[in-house]
């Protein structure tokens, strides 16, 4: 193909694109080229919001454990042996030296990893795939080739449904685990440390004592964590010196000898008293001194690979192993103080300050799990595989940290029923774990898929990260015997929200294919728009819509109802795409409709699985600005295209916000400025600062006069139409199974689904869209 065959072909896809929504300079989120001033003031702030859940554990772990007392004085040294090198196992050889490293671009959880895959393998359910979408800052492909063996592998998994729906799956199954644990963490570790004064007030009253943190707890919620993030590293800081201190003084005060469970024997010689079975057991109980380990990676977005590996190695590893230290140390010479092990080894003069610090430090961890919780769902409900609800962004400086209403007080009565129903730590221990290593080993499963399929590592290499997995799998054969104490509880709770989540997501994909089978064609619009009794109206209409081309079929039933249409018709769609944010300058896409008279266009929102939707008034603020960005910049491409001039010249034209001037750059150095109406931000009230700047932009490149005015024409055309006001048109899609459809799929789409659409919220909801400014017209899909 020769070269101005290519360029015309360019031309021709650029032609009807909003050409700023390619590739934007803009800083990754991934903090990789911080200095290590910045590093060490990361990795500090990550003591207070990653390591809650596991610095806390030391509270309940070998209470847990020996909760039927200790039957031989060595079997310490067995369990202290087992607990060292589980967190040398787990959390620093699999976690810090190995998963962090399988981030997609800074952000950790199971998420990430299966939005990774999608962008290096055609795995998604839903084909609304763009190859626009490939030229956005954050969608990385950057791999380098390694094996070519591993191709077959990706082949066959993007031929085989069955394969995509199971990868899918376990990804939610994964997330389900960890919401689970955002409803065990709590309760577990607020019970444990308000223990310490059962002796005196009793077990209800600590079990009241815990319900009250918790209620507050989460009413504390809906002001961030950024407003209270800044005392959470002081404070675990302050209790992770403590719980050494502590366990020095032990270690020293009752028997320094058991540092000998730093030898690996004692592992054996464990067994070997206790018998397999009875070893294999308390497997169980030891795994809880690692619940709080995932958090490293799905809190990664936060801080940075660097960050973590710091923090953990020199601060939390060395901390809660000289706790256990400590704890080993005491039960050695007290070994009837097993059932309350932590605050009975806690000096005379500390326990108070020690019993407050506790209780900080658990509401701390409990704070960081919910959090969690509320960015997992946030990211399930942005990739299409949660119901809406409304996410509120709680600061400003961190884009991860939400709050979601309905969520919140949800696992607030989730917790207090779990609390109410164990009512001590001990039988709690029994279910909490469960749905922590569920979720690891689904970790280790999606990182070794991503080993092979994206790094291309060797078989080999592969082979040596499976172990961590065969050792997990030991831990949660361990960890079902308790299926009938309690057990069941976190199992059958992941199973319904993965349930719940596959429901919605299947839905989801055949209400696309309903409408990408069912579109309308630009022929029959065009006969739609032009016939006699439609009436235009002024102002702005927005239809909502899943397809990301095309016309949705549900447009003529609003012609139909309301015969007339809008001044000015955008067909939008709120789209995912696998990664985990898109920059503003990169969200919306942009088509005109054939019909240019008419005023119609199709704009596709792009959006990442870490970014929250805008209220309507923000979002239409933007829609509209960068409309008129693409009316200006199609116009430059026809005058390019008519006068044969190479798309290098005209490639790049967007509006740069920076500091107090507004900056349009074409390539090769063309620049405008132009004062802002507020700081740093676009005018939206309709006055017409950005489009002169466009126009000035336009004609710095030599516009014929009659573009200019047809630019110019047009942009005030869309600005009076705003001024007249947007209206939202919303599709009351009622989803029905086809009669000819399975009962299996009759009941899944008839029953669950609409139950689950009837009592979530819909997209004016999440929104907030006035009544007086929504349109809803009801249409049936059969799927």
């Amino acid at each position: 193909m020769g070269e101005e065959a290519k360029t015309r072909e360019t031309l021709s896809w650029a032609h009807s694109l909003n050409l700023e929504a390619g590739r934007v300079s803009i800083t990754p989120t991934h903090f990789s080229k911080l200095g290590w001033k910045s590093t060490l003031i990361l990795a500090f702030q990550s003591i207070g919001i990653v390591y809650g859940d596991l610095g806390t554990s030391p509270l309940y772990v070998l209470s847990s454990i020996f909760a039927d007392g200790i039957h031989h004085t060595d079997d310490i040294l067995g369990v202290l042996s087992l607990i060292i090198y589980t967190i040398v196992t787990i959390p620093m050889l699999k976690y810090v030296f190995i998963v962090l490293h399988a981030n997609d671009n800074g952000n950790g959880g199971a998420f990430a990893l299966y939005s990774l895959i999608c962008r290096h393998a055609k795995v998604s359910l839903i084909p609304n795939q763009q190859r626009e979408d490939m030229e956005l800052s954050n969608y990385t492909l950057e791999i380098p080739s390694k094996l070519k063996g591993t191709r077959n592998l990706k082949q066959k998994v993007e031929n085989s449904y069955f394969a995509r729906v199971m990868l899918v799956l376990i990804t939610m199954l994964g997330t389900s685990m960890v919401i689970g644990d955002g409803i065990f963490t709590p309760s577990m570790s607020v019970l444990s440390a308000v223990s310490g004064i059962s002796a005196s007030l009793g077990e209800d009253a600590v079990v009241g004592i815990t319900i009250v943190i918790l209620v507050f707890l989460f009413s504390m919620q809906r002001f961030g964590t950024d407003k209270v993030g800044l005392s959470f590293a002081p404070i675990l800081t302050l209790w992770f010196v403590l719980i050494s201190g502590i366990g020095l003084y032990n270690l020293f005060k009752h028997d320094i000898g058991v540092l000998r469970a730093f030898n690996p024997k004692c592992i054996y010689d464990y067994f070997k008293r206790n018998g397999f079975k009875q070893g294999w057991l308390s497997l169980g109980g030891i795994f809880l001194c690692i619940t709080g380990s995932e958090a490293m990676f799905a809190d990664l977005g936060h801080f940075n690979v660097r960050a973590i590996q710091i923090s953990f190695s020199s601060v939390v590893f060395p901390a809660i192993v000289i706790a256990y230290i400590g704890e080993a140390a005491f039960l050695r010479k007290f070994p009837d103080q097993a059932s309350n092990t932590f605050y009975a080894c806690v000096p005379g003069h500390l326990y108070w300050p020690t019993f407050v610090i506790a209780i900080l430090a658990s509401i701390i961890a409990s704070q960081s799990m919910v959090s969690g919780a509320f960015s997992i769902i946030s990211q399930a409900q942005n990739l299409g595989c949660f119901p809406k609800v409304k996410v509120v962004h709680t600061s400003t400086k961190h884009k991860g940290q939400v709050y979601i209403p309905d969520i919140n007080y949800m696992l607030m009565i989730a917790c207090i029923i779990v609390s109410a129903a164990f009512k001590t730590s001990t039988k709690m221990s029994h279910a909490y774990g469960i749905a922590v290593v569920c979720d690891m080993t689904i970790t280790t499963f999606l990182v070794c898929f991503i080993m092979l399929v994206i790094w291309k590592e060797n078989i080999c290499l592969v082979a040596l990260f499976l172990p961590f997995g065969c050792i997990e799998l030991l831990y949660l054969s361990s960890q079902m015997t308790k299926f009938t104490k309690g057990g069941f509880v976190p199992l059958v709770l992941a199973f319904f929200l993965t349930a719940l989540m596959g429901i919605w997501h299947y839905v989801q994909k055949e209400r696309y294919m309903f409408e990408l089978n069912n579109k309308i064609s630009i022929e029959s619009l065009g006969k739609l728009v032009n016939k006699e009794n439609i009436n235009r109206m002024p102002g702005i209409g927005l239809l909502y819509s899943e397809l990301v081309q095309g016309i949705p079929p549900i447009f003529p039933h609003f012609i139909a109802n309301i015969p007339s249409i809008h001044s000015v018709v955008m067909f939008v769609s709120i789209k995912a795409i696998p990664i985990a944010t898109v920059a503003l300058e990169e969200r919306f896409l942009f088509r005109r409709i054939e019909l240019r008279d008419h005023n119609i266009f199709c704009c596709v929102v792009r959006h990442g699985y870490r970014d929250v939707l805008a209220d309507h008034e923000e979002f239409e603020s933007q829609l509209v600005y960068y409309l008129k960005e693409f009316i200006t910049q199609e116009t430059i491409m026809h005058e390019a295209e008519a006068t044969t001039t190479t798309v290098e010249q005209v490639t790049s034209i967007h509006i740069d916000h920076t500091n107090e001037n507004e900056v349009v750059r074409i390539s090769h150095g063309y620049t405008i400025n132009d004062t802002l109406t507020e700081e740093g931000k676009h005018s939206s009230n309709g006055n017409s600062s950005d489009s002169i700047t466009m126009l000035r932009a336009a004609n710095s490149y030599s516009l014929s006069s009659s573009h200019m005015e047809g630019v110019e024409k047009e942009i005030k055309f869309i600005e009076k139409a705003m001024e007249k006001g947007v209206v939202h048109m919303l599709g009351e899609a009622e989803v029905v199974a086809n009669p000819k459809s399975s009962i299996f799929n009759k009941i899944v789409i008839n029953y669950v689904y609409s139950f689950l659409r009837k009592n979530f919220r819909q997209m004016d909801k999440v929104m907030a869209i006035p009544r007086n400014r929504l349109l809803k017209v009801g249409m049936t899909y059969e799927i």
